[in-house]
């Protein structure tokens, strides 16, 4: 059925006429008349009786008209739904992130662009980078957030991946004398006890290959699968350690700025990490999904931006 044909129908239904539907709806009295009888012949049928110039519906043209509405209703509803989510007014948003970026920074992100927003639906999981990378594969969450410094094994066709790069910190205990270094060095933690992620991830190769080109021992005391666990050995003052900088801000965000046992520092040579945006391969992001990239991307950026700007730590 024609859209157009339907509104003429409703409004001479509900006008009573053919001229004050043709005004009503801001058209001709001939375009009017045209869309219903377009309409009689593709139901098959007459939907009124000709009578001294004048339209009158017969028994079945009420019952179109009562369907008639409910189809233009609905439609006016999805047009204003998708208006909406244009807007960013209403909508789903399905995040699947790794461990540390979803404690603290993707809720706080979500909360800028939902906060005003009640009709914004929010599903924030967490899961390991491998599969983070799984469930965006099977398209049922708008985006995941991974660090593919473990070796996923390649990029899945099913998988579109946004990588930002981010800076690593020395993470030293607050009462250490490496506390007061403004840039700390393999040199500097020579024979020190260190806490670092599995050996398969990036930043553990990376870090023993600082050491080994800086001629200094790395004794490795604790691993970890993440971050965020290995910062309570280098709370504890028991290892030092070579972190992500959003795994730092992640720590400065639970602990509060009083109750901080942890120094970060820059740590030449530099070491950066990759966190992955992933999107679904065959559906594009929606407006929700690609406003969150935005903000996301933009808050990695300030990050380093305050990490390369001399601050020495994140942003509190």
């Amino acid at each position: 059925m024609n859209i157009v044909h339907l509104l003429s129908f409703r409004e001479v239904m509900l006008s009573g006429s053919v001229s004050q539907a043709a005004r009503n709806l801001g058209r001709t009295q001939p375009a009017i008349s045209s869309a219903i009888a377009a309409l009689e012949a593709e139901m098959g049928m007459q939907l009124f009786e000709r009578r001294s110039r004048r339209l009158h519906p017969v028994p079945e043209a009420h019952y179109l008209l009562a369907e008639v509405t409910d189809i233009l209703d609905k439609l006016d509803t999805a047009r204003q739904n998708l208006r909406n989510l244009k807007a960013l007014t209403r909508g789903e948003l399905r995040i699947v992130a790794m461990p540390g970026p979803s404690v603290f920074l993707v809720p706080r992100l979500v909360s800028r662009l939902t906060s005003a927003h009640k009709d914004i639906r929010t599903t924030i999981l967490t899961r390991s980078s491998p599969q983070v990378h799984q469930l965006i594969s099977t398209q049922s969450y708008d985006l995941g957030i991974a660090d593919l410094g473990a070796r996923i094994g390649g990029t899945s066709q099913l998988v579109t991946p946004l990588p930002t790069s981010t800076c690593c910190l020395c993470a030293v205990p607050a009462a250490d004398p490496l506390a007061r270094l403004d840039v700390i060095t393999p040199a500097d933690l020579d024979g020190r006890p260190m806490a670092a992620l599995h050996q398969s991830h990036s930043t553990h190769r990376d870090t023993r290959a600082a050491f080994a080109a800086a001629g200094a021992r790395f004794d490795l005391r604790y691993e970890t699968q993440y971050f965020i666990p290995l910062l309570n050995f280098v709370e504890l003052g028991l290892a030092c350690s070579v972190v992500d900088v959003l795994s730092a801000e992640s720590y400065q965000s639970y602990r509060g700025l009083q109750q901080q046992g942890i120094v970060f520092r820059p740590f030449r040579p530099e070491i950066t990490v990759d966190f992955h945006i992933l999107t679904p391969a065959h559906r594009p992001p929606s407006h929700l999904a690609s406003a969150f990239i935005a903000l996301w991307q933009d808050e990695v950026l300030q990050i380093n931006a305050a990490l390369r700007g001399g601050a020495g730590t994140p942003r509190a």
